[in-house]
């Protein structure tokens, strides 16, 4: 184990100063430290290819090497600007990457985590970034000779950091909240839906309420396809899906997805499909892991989706008004969009979609 702070100095040792990325859990207690720097020294960025090129403008302004956190299921994301700009072999620009290691060999994860853990450290030999495993204070000495390595050579390095790495950070909470505004909205939804709706939903704990709340109150309308990986794309899994079913498709997205891969949207608007209906929990936050903000808050989401081609945008802020807003986006010529602002707050003892296969046969049944 290794305190975050002991980290954190190691990197100041090296003159690392500027930090971006896409939050994980894994990586919580490092995010809780650097969510107090200053808006020009972290930058939560909408997702990992953005992440990468952002410390890539910072480098070309400033000749300092930046620091880009990620979990390791964002590698695909963060391949390209490494390949094509960041490679030795092209512009050779250093940066530091902290990847938390989900699926580590030899730990005990999900199966869709336990598949990129296990060829995490074959990517990275592929693309020719140097790397260590954090385990203990000890290791700071090798990461900080890996960064003297990647300045010298003008080359991305990676740290890998396993689940329970980081310790002694204090997380401050905020004041418990007592109504959980998304298991009341997925109630409602699932009970006001058409009997034959398709339902997509994302990453983290949309997908996962959605399941307990059918399990537990047996609940029987619309099948359900859980994205438990691929964050940002569950709108366009659901596009998909309307181009060829004659029945209302549902997508219950999150505001740090919704913006991840944000172009979709264009796509959604220029398809024009009737029965597409989009719903944006939003929070403001990438609440599974660890609650740091996304900037979704202001946004004028009716202006922006009405912009890209959708035909109908609905917002709610009142659980009173959950089922007559869902009536009114079934009712509607999609492609429609209906925000939901929710509050922080989950189900105590989440459980998880676990048989994917059989998931998938009941879906396309």
């Amino acid at each position: 184990m290794t305190n975050v702070d002991d980290f954190i100095n190691s990197l100041k040792k090296k003159n690392i100063r500027f930090f971006t990325g896409v939050p994980d859990s894994v990586l919580k207690q490092l995010s809780f430290i650097l969510d107090k720097k200053k808006s020009n020294e972290h930058v939560v960025a909408t997702n990992e290819g953005s992440a990468i090129s952002l410390g890539i403008g910072y480098y070309l302004a400033t000749k300092k090497m930046p620091c880009v956190y990620l979990q390791n299921s964002g590698l695909g994301n963060a391949i390209n600007p490494l390949i094509s700009i960041a490679h030795k072999k092209v512009y050779s620009i250093p940066m530091l990457l902290i990847i938390g290691w989900r699926g580590a060999p030899k730990s005990n994860d999900e199966p869709q985590h336990m598949i990129k853990g296990k060829i995490t450290r074959s990517l990275l030999k592929l693309l020719n970034i140097k790397f260590i495993i954090l385990s203990n204070k000890k290791d700071l000495k090798k990461l900080e000779k890996l960064i003297t390595f990647g300045l010298q050579n003008k080359a991305p390095v990676a740290c890998l950091i396993r689940k329970n790495t980081f310790i002694n950070s204090k997380i401050e909470t905020s004041e418990k909240i007592k109504k959980n505004t998304r298991e009341i909205f997925i109630e409602d939804f699932l009970k006001t839906i058409p009997k034959n709706s398709k339902i997509v939903s994302t990453t983290g704990y949309t997908s996962r309420e959605l399941f307990q709340i059918r399990k537990q109150n047996k609940i029987k309308n619309g099948k359900d396809f859980y994205m438990v990986g691929g964050m940002g794309h569950a709108s366009m899994v659901s596009l998909g899906i309307s181009s060829k079913f004659k029945g209302q498709v549902f997508c219950l997205d999150g505001d740090g997805s919704l913006l991840m891969h944000m172009g979709s949207l264009r796509t959604i608007g220029n398809f024009k499909s009737k029965n597409f209906k989009h719903i944006l929990l939003n929070n403001n936050m990438h609440e599974s892991v660890g609650g740091q903000v996304t900037h979704a808050k202001n946004i004028n989401f009716n202006k922006l989706v009405k912009s890209l081609g959708y035909k109908n945008y609905f917002k709610v802020n009142d659980e009173f008004n959950y089922v007559k807003a869902i009536n009114k986006l079934i009712k509607s010529s999609g492609p429609s969009l209906l925000e939901i602002k929710i509050n922080p707050g989950t189900i105590k003892n989440l459980i998880r979609p676990k048989n994917f296969l059989k998931i998938k046969e009941e879906f396309i049944k």
